[in-house]
């Protein structure tokens, strides 16, 4: 037996047009974003097919729903570029990690930081942490010392977290300031 598969759309929204709209009052605009004001949903119908267009319902739960006049595959287009440009300013939510250990060595630490400034400059959060291990438990004060003075050292950052003990970890989560 032969199994057919639909292609999933993915993010497609549904908007009735045209006939499929069961609202009986409806607030029309037209293509060029003006308000034509509120109208029937015959008199709307007309008022599309008179231009050649279609009536979208795009705002249902508003009250009187939202309808435009619009051709629909343009109006798909047109939703589908703002989506993409949306998408474009916006970094995806990378949290990069920085491990340190209490006693770490001035050249290690050097390199560390200079690697989360890298990270902040690509707009990557950055989280780090410092695991006391052992008998250093009792050394907290001194570990959160060192983690205020990495913080310095990167410069400008906003605290997106302020250091904390988690058990026998504390950490931190920062971004760069905008």
């Amino acid at each position: 037996m032969r199994i057919f598969h639909k292609k999933h759309e993915k993010n497609r929204r549904f908007f009735p047009l045209n006939e499929n709209i069961f609202a009986t009052t409806l607030r029309v605009i037209d293509s060029q974003n003006n308000q034509i004001g509120i109208l029937t949903k015959e008199e709307a119908l007309k008022k599309a097919y008179n231009e050649g267009v279609d009536l979208v319902l795009i705002a249902p739960n508003a009250n009187p729903p939202v309808a435009k006049l619009i051709d629909f595959k343009k109006f798909l287009y047109q939703l589908e570029k703002k989506e993409k440009e949306a998408k474009k300013g916006v970094k995806k939510g990378v949290v990069k990690d920085i491990q340190l250990s209490l006693f770490i060595g001035p050249a290690d630490l050097e390199r560390l930081i200079n690697k989360g400034k890298e990270f902040l400059e690509d707009g990557h959060q950055l989280r780090i942490s410092l695991t006391l291990k052992g008998r250093e438990i009792v050394k907290k004060q001194m570990a959160f010392d060192l983690i205020n003075r990495f913080i310095s050292q990167l410069g400008e950052i906003n605290l997106s977290k302020p250091p904390r003990l988690e058990g026998r970890v504390i950490r931190t989560v920062l971004a760069r300031k905008k």
